[in-house]
């Protein structure tokens, strides 16, 4: 089993974290899309990571990826056994992806790390200004109400857990932190789900991701202890495309 998209990603580490749970062995290609060659245009159309490759199967978009993971291994479930609540975790696993990567990522990771980083170009700061007086409390305010004082949301932890939690390991990235005093039950669940093991195994190489450079950083997750797929998918200089916005 073949994991194509970077450790930073929250849509690439939501997969990681399931596979985790699952107990799965799986090599990775560490490529952040804009470095995606030819190659990965091909298997995955959007240019987006992660996409996996089991077998004869290729599978683009977390969600899907995780929905298969769910349904064609078995080990720890990814969503709650009521179907109420599986409804639910779908649910939050729809607004963690869209909504909180709209406002964390595109609004803050985005413009304040990856802009600068792979563009050489300064972020766009009136957006950065809005996502933290508007977009990021009002994200929070609605997690407030649904944060559990103790715990996971469903029980164990699983795929709504590891997919809000994912989005605020990136804020914090580039400064971004949940204020206990205002959203106490929301900063105290964000911080558990992140100290899982699922998760917390991942860190180590998503520092070498984040600090290394470029034509340095696969012998370093190597040396990290990551399992790297032999041929890559991953070019060196940036590509201006979809993803570029």
């Amino acid at each position: 089993m073949k994991i194509i998209g970077s450790y930073v990603s929250p849509y690439v580490r939501k997969v990681l974290a399931c596979l985790a749970l699952k107990g799965l062995d799986y090599e990775i290609d560490p490529i952040t899309p804009f470095f995606g060659n030819d190659g990965f245009g091909e298997i995955s159309p959007l240019r987006r990571i992660p996409v996996l490759i089991d077998g004869d199967l290729v599978l683009c978009d977390s969600s899907a990826i995780c929905a298969y993971l769910d349904e064609a291994y078995p080990g720890h479930p990814l969503l709650p056994a009521d179907v109420k609540d599986r409804a639910r975790a779908r649910w939050l696993e729809e607004f963690a992806d869209t909504r909180m990567g709209d406002v964390f990522i595109w609004g803050l990771f985005y413009q304040r790390f990856v802009h600068p980083a792979v563009w050489g170009e300064p972020g766009d700061a009136a957006r950065v200004e809005r996502t933290l007086a508007e977009d990021a409390p009002a994200v929070l305010d609605y997690l407030e109400t649904l944060a559990p004082a103790q715990g996971f949301l469903f029980g164990d932890i699983g795929l709504a857990d590891i997919a809000i939690a994912s989005f605020l390991r990136n804020a914090a990235y580039v400064g971004f932190a949940v204020d206990a005093a205002r959203w106490p039950l929301t900063a105290a669940f964000v911080e558990r789900v992140l100290a899982h093991d699922s998760l917390a195994h991942l860190l180590p190489f998503e520092d070498v991701q984040r600090d290394a450079s470029i034509t340095g950083r696969r012998q370093a997750l190597i040396d990290a202890g990551a399992r790297l797929a032999e041929q890559s998918f991953g070019m060196r200089t940036p590509r201006v495309g979809i993803m570029k916005l």
